[in-house]
């Protein structure tokens, strides 16, 4: 194996001409020269100098090997103080993949929180929703992954995998019409909506709403579904059906039209931020956490409770 201390010796032995002087150079004995060339010339299976009394004379395959150490070295060079950058959080890149209302609430937050503390990291965002979003994290297209899930048995082997930090525990409420009979209730139980037309979410709410309301003795009319918040607010507000969304969709949309209400029985999901074990040791990820930890403690979001490792009730069928 070639050894990068060989190749400046055998650069500086190619410059200077002898070892006497590429000796002086590096600040080292000449008898540490010569035990350098033999141990790279051994390396090398080759000669690479040829010995012409006091002066050294480079082989075809010294020649080759110096020309190709300059940009092995450069290289190295490089490489050592861009890690050390990484290391330090003056550099570094963190891909991040989230679903739409943590897009606009806790990752605007979290990011401009870590460009203030380590402008040298730099942040992408994709958008996914989970499963996608964890699937990323696993084929290895994103470093850090925000995600949710909703509380049933079952739940937790979901991401034993990977290193899981809990942010905080989202609440759904319900949305009606402003003009809805049940628009000033306050409080309603989902069954009270069993003959509304519905708007859903992304895949994994549907599935959540669906089973939710079998539970409650009724299955729903989904008249329109869509991945986009401000959507499903939009059709609700037109007075095209109800529906159920997270308090953290709502934080950033105002609800024009509509109204919220507290649905019982209560459905609550896990907002999480994960990342694979491995990358939770690289330092501007375990930031990346630290922000998004940090973001979804702050701001006024009262009916929201932060994740301690408690598990509300669990609604729904496993």
């Amino acid at each position: 194996m070639i050894e990068a201390r060989h190749l400046r010796v055998l650069r500086a032995v190619a410059a200077t001409g002898s070892f006497s002087a590429a000796a002086r150079e590096l600040g080292c004995t000449q008898p540490a020269v010569s035990q350098q060339m033999k141990a790279l010339e051994a390396s090398a299976g080759t000669p690479l100098l040829i010995r012409t009394g006091r002066e050294m004379r480079l082989t075809q395959a010294g020649e080759a090997l110096v020309r190709h150490a300059a940009g092995i070295l450069a290289g190295l060079t490089a490489a050592e103080e861009e890690i050390a950058a990484i290391a330090g959080l003056r550099a570094g890149r963190v891909r991040l993949v989230s679903f739409s209302s943590g897009s606009s609430t806790l990752v605007p937050t979290a990011l401009a929180a870590l460009r203030a503390a380590h402008p040298g990291t730099r942040v992408s965002l994709v958008e996914a929703e989970p499963p996608r979003s964890v699937e990323m994290l696993r084929e290895g297209d994103c470093d850090v992954a925000l995600a949710f899930r909703y509380y049933a048995s079952g739940a937790e082997a979901e991401w034993a995998d990977l290193v899981v930090r809990p942010l905080l525990t989202d609440r759904l409420v319900g949305l009606v019409p402003e003009g809805h009979r049940l628009a000033a209730s306050g409080q309603v139980a989902i069954a009270e909506l069993a003959d509304e037309p519905w708007i859903a979410g992304c895949p994994r709410c549907r599935r959540q709403l669906v089973r939710v309301c079998e539970d409650a003795g009724f299955t729903p009319r989904i008249d329109f579904a869509t991945d986009d918040y401000p959507a499903v607010i939009g059709l609700v507000g037109a007075g095209l059906g109800v529906a159920v969304l997270p308090e953290l969709a709502l934080e950033s949309v105002r609800p024009k039209g509509a109204c919220t209400v507290s649905v019982e029985p209560a459905v609550h999901r896990e907002i999480v931020a994960l990342t694979l074990p491995d990358l939770a040791q690289v330092p501007a990820v375990a930031a990346t956490l630290d922000q998004l930890t940090a973001a979804a403690g702050a701001g006024d979001r009262p009916s929201m409770i932060p994740a301690l490792g408690g598990r509300p009730p669990v609604v729904g069928r496993p």
